[in-house]
């Protein structure tokens, strides 16, 4: 008789709900093999955590422009008039915004 080339088991808990997600994830995929699945996954997939705080100036950015253009839409539709300086404002803004999104894009582009 051969001998196990796969002599070792490693044993884990999971919880019905997550049970259910490796499930589908399997279907996905197409295999019916959990303990294939699994190998595959724990030694060929990868586990991304990014931590990005460039994306937390981003969102403060749309925050001020959004802040920005209700306050000069309200103006313009009380007064009907919009100023040269509001405007100029609002193309720095758009222009801060589009710097701090495509360095954000830049670097998650590095990633390997």
């Amino acid at each position: 008789m051969k001998k196990r080339i796969r002599n070792r088991q490693i044993i884990f808990w999971v919880s019905p709900v997550e049970e259910a997600m490796i499930e589908e994830r399997m279907s996905q995929v197409g295999t019916k093999s959990l303990s294939a699945y699994l190998r595959k996954i724990a030694i060929d997939g990868m586990i991304i955590n990014l931590q990005i705080p460039e994306l937390k100036e981003i969102i403060s950015l749309l925050r001020r422009c959004s802040n920005s253009l209700n306050q000069i839409a309200k103006r313009v539709n009380s007064t009907g008039r919009i100023y040269d300086a509001e405007m100029e404002q609002i193309l720095q803004n758009q222009e801060e915004l589009w710097r701090a999104v495509n360095e954000l894009l830049r670097k998650l582009s590095a990633i390997k």
